[in-house]
């Protein structure tokens, strides 16, 4: 009720001006006590245990600024980052567009963030503290080497969180996608997995909503043949369904309410190539318990949220891990995991 009333005015304010107040605000905000697992939706997924499947997507929290603040707002785990070797200032402003009419954001923000220096700075303050934080490592824009950036964010990140995120998915660094084809895909996931060594993190990869069906069966071949332990399903869209906003013709990667059958088709497809042999994490246009629960029914062991944030406010996610726990005794199930992949 709060966010609804804070709302109109939070949209008067530029997107990403928004956004950084919103930052602020849970930076100085009190420490509140973190949801306390529960037990029907607590699961064990690529050796990591999660108090629930509802985490928060890379984007949010681009320098590790807050994760424990938003693990206080019910998330079972969160995504800093996306992180590159050195800070970098990202494409022109304005690069954040709400498109109110149709429940969606348009962004190219191209990766800014204050570099891996001080994201790894920050996350090693926090060092021994309970929750799930992963790390979304990526490349800078003009780098001769791409491969050899991820291989040195892995170095520098993996010590420091539960799970690293490779993301080659994004629409926003000029041939960054390129990386998903298997030749390019092979060598830096070698690199990737060189650069962890013996190291228990856990290594996710991210990919792009806008993949073939032969770019489908390559990707999870290699990423089963690397044991990689669990895809991120999907980023950002560079298409464009039908929407009502004036901004749609605005460049950059379509998330939230649009995104949303593209991006269950897609963790449909990526559910049958790899046979359920490698967690799945479905992200993209999910903004209710209904749609949390599809999603998880047609595969995805976890869930991220991150637009519907805008639109709904942070009341969302315990609106979505009490709907889940519901859902599942209603069915007469012990655990989540029995819902996953079941529809």
């Amino acid at each position: 009720m709060l966010y609804s009333i804070c709302r109109p005015l939070l949209f008067r304010i530029p997107a990403e001006s928004a956004h950084r107040l919103t930052i602020a605000a849970l930076a100085h905000a009190p420490r509140t006590a973190r949801t306390a697992p529960q037990p029907l939706l607590c699961q064990r997924v690529a050796g990591l245990v999660f108090p629930n499947p509802v985490g928060i997507a890379a984007g949010f929290d681009k320098n590790g600024e807050v994760p424990d603040a938003l693990l206080g707002l019910g998330f079972g785990f969160v995504e800093a980052g996306t992180v590159t070797p050195r800070p970098q200032e990202g494409n022109p402003k304005p690069r954040l567009f709400r498109l109110v009419e149709d429940n969606a954001v348009i962004n190219r923000m191209g990766f800014n963030n204050a570099g891996a220096d001080v994201v790894a700075a920050r996350l090693a303050n926090r060092r021994g503290q309970p929750g799930v934080v992963g790390a979304n490592i990526g490349a800078n824009k003009d780098s001769l080497d791409r491969i050899a950036d991820y291989a040195k964010m892995t170095r520098i990140m993996a010590p420091l969180a539960n799970y690293l995120t490779v993301n080659i998915s994004s629409p926003n660094t000029p041939g960054l996608r390129a990386l998903q084809d298997p030749a390019a895909l092979a060598d830096l996931l070698d690199a990737v997995i060189e650069a962890r060594g013996d190291l228990p993190t856990k290594l996710f990869l991210k990919l792009a909503p806008d993949l073939t069906s032969t770019d489908i069966d390559a990707i999870c071949r290699i990423a089963l043949d690397k044991r990689l332990d669990a895809l991120i399903i999907t980023n950002t869209t560079i298409t464009r369904p039908s929407l009502r906003s004036p901004l749609a013709g605005e460049a950059g990667g379509l998330s939230g309410e649009p995104l949303r059958p593209l991006a269950l088709k897609v963790l449909r497809e990526f559910r049958s190539a790899t046979g359920g042999a490698i967690p799945l994490i479905g992200v993209g246009g999910i903004a209710s318990v209904e749609d949390a629960w599809a999603r998880i029914r047609a595969g995805a062991s976890l869930i991220q949220i991150y637009s519907a944030l805008v639109y709904e406010g942070p009341g969302l996610v315990r609106r979505i891990v009490d709907g889940l726990a519901r859902r599942v005794s209603a069915e007469g199930m012990s655990s989540i995991a029995e819902a996953v992949g079941s529809e």
